[in-house]
């Protein structure tokens, strides 16, 4: 047999990032602490960390506070489990603790971090000050994200994703809206529609916004990271609006703000078990044949569909889904498509 399904598929994809679906934030102690323990938790259940955890510093940290408030982020991720994925999002690149909050962690923490989440980014001379503060720390390996949150910023995306040292971008959905002095209305922030109709995902500014960054994530083989969703307390608005991120925009990662967005962020994320059987038909199919063209169920599958069918199944390993006994073999301990991320 021919190597391993993502050697021969991808192709000019091999190099494209993939990452959990789900990015957590938490800016409080006692909320850090706990979402901590629940990433392990779930690493436990899972076998495998299925969503990264993002320690705030910029909403985190109380004013004249923030040198206090950086030395607790690394405290928690020193002492994270080894298995843990943990992130920080430091002050943006025109902040006074946005240096000392890079020599800090970043610096402390350069072998342990995920990622480091830059906020208000602006122009590609904002991701080259990241860069530099970051190779000060010694850290010149830690993967940046960006958080686009301006309309000017939007105008930019191919341009940042274009960055090697990027990626991520997600994409802030309050600043963005707040930026329009008022032209857009407060229910473009939110999952449910007002009277009008009108929400985060029918706003037609906010809608090709969120469209931008998809897009020009996808052409340079970066991760579009979706905004939050402020109604935590209603899972099943959380979960169609997972879906609809992922499904109708092209978002392959999303934030949660509370405990409780997790699990239906992975499940709409997730494809559905029929997705699931119908890419381990093809990809069984395939491999009996070397992967040349088969018919399936009347239909041709070549190349292109096998690499779609795959990426199906690699979706559903990141969100902790079981994967059919033909197809779980490639996703052992040691093989190269082993990690939940």
């Amino acid at each position: 047999m021919p190597g391993h399904p993502r050697d021969v598929l991808l192709g000019a994809q091999a190099g494209a990032v993939r990452l959990p679906v789900c990015d957590h934030y938490s800016g409080v102690e006692a909320r850090m602490r706990k979402s901590l323990q629940l990433q392990a938790e779930m690493t436990e259940e899972f076998g495998g960390c299925v969503f990264d955890v993002t320690l705030d510093c910029e909403d985190g940290a109380p004013v004249g506070g923030e040198a206090d408030h950086a030395a607790m982020v690394v405290e928690l991720a020193s002492n994270a489990a080894a298995a843990a994925r943990v992130a920080v999002r430091v002050h943006a690149v025109d902040h006074p603790a946005f240096d000392s909050d890079v020599a800090t962690i970043v610096g402390t923490l350069t072998d342990r971090l995920a990622h480091v989440m830059v906020p208000k980014v602006e122009t590609v001379a904002d991701v080259e000050r990241a860069e530099a503060a970051l190779c000060a720390a010694g850290a010149t390996r830690v993967p940046l994200h960006v958080l686009i949150e301006s309309p000017a910023a939007v105008h930019q995306a191919h341009a940042l994703a274009a960055r090697p040292s990027v990626t991520s971008i997600s994409f802030g959905l309050m600043d963005f809206v707040s930026a329009h002095g008022g032209a857009i209305p407060s229910s473009a922030m939110g999952a449910r529609p007002d009277v009008d109709g009108i929400d985060q995902f029918t706003h037609p500014l906010v809608l090709r916004a969120k469209l931008a960054i998809s897009s020009a994530c996808h052409a340079h083989g970066k991760v579009p990271s979706h905004c939050v969703v402020t109604e935590f307390a209603d899972s099943a608005a959380m979960e169609a609006a997972a879906r609809r991120a992922a499904r109708l925009l092209g978002y392959t990662r999303m934030w949660s703000i509370h405990p409780a967005q997790i699990r239906p962020i992975l499940a709409a994320f997730a494809p559905d078990a029929r997705e699931v059987d119908e890419a381990a038909t093809i990809l069984s199919a395939a491999e009996r044949s070397d992967w040349a063209p088969v018919s399936v169920k009347g239909r041709l599958h070549d190349r292109a569909s096998y690499r779609f069918h795959w990426q199906v199944l690699e979706r559903a390993w990141r969100t902790g889904g079981q994967l059919p006994s033909e197809m779980a073999r490639f996703f052992q301990p040691t093989s190269p498509g082993s990690d939940r991320h």
